[in-house]
């Protein structure tokens, strides 16, 4: 269920991922905010998402996540030619 809350997240925010690069973005998100293993992750993320300041970190910790992504794929892009 709390992976439809981050399906939720990132169509609010208007990113479109691959089932394989959601669920990486899913794990690391939920570590990072130190949800993993919460009795209730679903409730546990969709609180933070209504709160504003959660919400922003949230944001920016996806914004980095893609950045980071991104940069990754053309240094492997840049390393091949």
């Amino acid at each position: 269920m709390s992976r439809t809350i981050l399906m939720h997240i990132l169509t609010d925010m208007r990113v479109l991922l691959g089932e394989s690069e959601t669920e990486q973005l899913y794990k690391e998100l939920l570590a990072y905010f130190g949800l993993v293993g919460a009795s209730n992750v679903c409730q546990a993320l969709e609180s933070a998402w209504k709160d504003p300041y959660n919400k922003s970190e949230i944001e920016e910790f996806i914004k980095a996540w893609l950045r980071r992504k991104q940069r990754k794929k053309e240094e492997a892009i840049t390393g091949v030619v």
